[in-house]
């Protein structure tokens, strides 16, 4: 039997109902939960209460909830949940590119976000995908080319200089890395970084796949890490 997921919870919505309906459902998940109403309270928040997870509503008041976004990912790894009422594709991807993790369009089951943020904590709580990479007994770090990936540091270097990457991202490179040549669909990979519960829209991995190859300086159309297999998936190797 597993112990339970415990982690810290900060719900951000102006919906004031939908808010503490979420928060209860949480709470009765076993997490602790704090809850704020506008932008400028999210970003405060996030430096006081340091969360697991930051549930955050797109269209807040004060500074919108991109904006909490990219603010929060200067000085924070949390993951980070977006609730949306727009079924407006762009505004998914916007989220996702500045440092989302996942999303849920509005109306949503609250007990589908409960298991999503359950999902988040199991991820974190076991190391992610250091724990499922299967690399050799010793081996610290992964070099393709120029590009140095080292899974016990969870630091990435370019010809030596440091690439800084989100959580998710650094996941997704250090699973391709690990398996040089070998292409990995978008369920894999969803599989191997968020969760195999995990029931949302696989296209996520195309949005941190594209951050992560502007970060490296790899271009879509002539790669020299990331390699786009057409209807399948990914694979890492150098040249084209």
């Amino acid at each position: 039997m597993t112990d339970p997921l415990t982690g810290r919870v900060l719900v951000v919505d102006d919906e004031v109902d939908l808010a503490q309906l979420v928060a209860g459902y949480l709470r009765k998940a076993g997490l602790e939960v704090v809850v704020r109403h506008d932008g400028n309270q999210a970003v405060a928040a996030v430096r006081e209460y340091t969360p697991d997870v930051l549930v955050l509503d797109l269209g807040l008041p004060g500074i919108g909830g991109i904006e909490v976004c990219r603010q929060v990912r200067t000085f924070s790894d949390c993951h980070v949940l977006m609730l949306t009422a727009r079924d407006d594709e762009v505004d998914k991807i916007v989220g996702l590119s500045v440092g989302a993790d996942d999303y849920v369009t509005k109306p949503f089951s609250p007990r589908e976000l409960v298991a999503r943020v359950q999902a988040m904590l199991r991820r974190a709580r076991t190391g992610s995908v250091e724990s499922t990479t299967a690399l050799p007994h010793g081996q610290q770090a992964l070099v393709i080319g120029e590009l140095v990936v080292d899974g016990d540091s969870r630091q990435v270097h370019l010809a030596g200089e440091p690439v800084a990457l989100t959580r998710i991202e650094f996941d997704l490179l250090l699973c391709l890395a690990a398996r040089p040549q070998l292409v990995l669909s978008r369920r894999q990979l969803v599989e191997l970084v968020w969760d195999t519960t995990w029931t949302g829209d696989e296209h996520l991995v195309d949005v941190h796949i594209g951050r992560i190859r502007k970060k490296l300086g790899d271009v879509a159309t002539r790669p020299t890490f990331i390699h786009t297999i057409r209807g399948i998936g990914y694979r890492m190797g150098t040249g084209r």
